[in-house]
């Protein structure tokens, strides 16, 4: 069963609508960004996993200016990913795709991993990192520590950024300090 789940910015102006669907070990969503730095956007989102949350595919558009630009990335099952048919080498061999401002993502490997479980271990993983509003792809090396049932901390290797997350019982982030908390 899906459901519809709303999140706002705590530190800027952003807010984030998606209808989220968890089953059987995968995860689809469709919604909607909507941001002010550093300009105005809407940013439309489809995401689909296969098995164990891994993602297939994140269709994406963003009306920034006046002018749509849309981005399909796409991960295959040999783990090689390419956006708008054009291979992407540098994020070959991430399972996840992360979008930028967005708290839904960081779901797939808390779910994949049981990250909330007792006993669970932390675990580094490459993301297929997407810039909002650019759309540019880059490698983002990052790790998740498990705190508690309702609580996992998120690391960036590649800088000095953390947050812990809170979750609800499905694995969704409810507050990401200095991003976004669901309303």
């Amino acid at each position: 069963m899906g459901r519809l789940v709303i999140w706002r910015g705590v530190e800027e102006w952003l807010a984030e609508a998606a209808y989220v669907r968890v089953e059987d070990g995968r995860l689809s969503a469709h919604g909607t960004q909507l941001g002010a730095e550093p300009d105005p956007y809407r940013l439309d989102y489809s995401l689909r996993t296969g098995p164990d949350f891994v993602t297939e595919t994140l269709e994406l558009s963003v009306l920034r200016g006046g002018a749509l630009r849309r981005l399909l990335l796409a991960r295959d099952p040999d783990g090689n990913w390419t956006a708008d048919d054009r291979p992407l080498p540098d994020v070959e061999g991430a399972l996840d795709c992360d979008l930028a401002f967005s708290p839904l993502t960081n779901a797939m490997p808390i779910l994949r991993h049981g990250l909330r479980e007792p006993g669970a271990e932390p675990r580094d993983f490459a993301m297929a990192w997407v810039a909002v509003p650019g759309l540019e792809i880059h490698r983002s090396p990052q790790r998740y520590e498990p705190m508690d049932e309702r609580h996992v901390r998120f690391v960036s290797l590649d800088g000095t950024f953390t947050a812990e997350l809170e979750l609800d019982d499905d694995g969704l982030v409810v507050r990401y300090p200095r991003l976004a908390e669901r309303v």
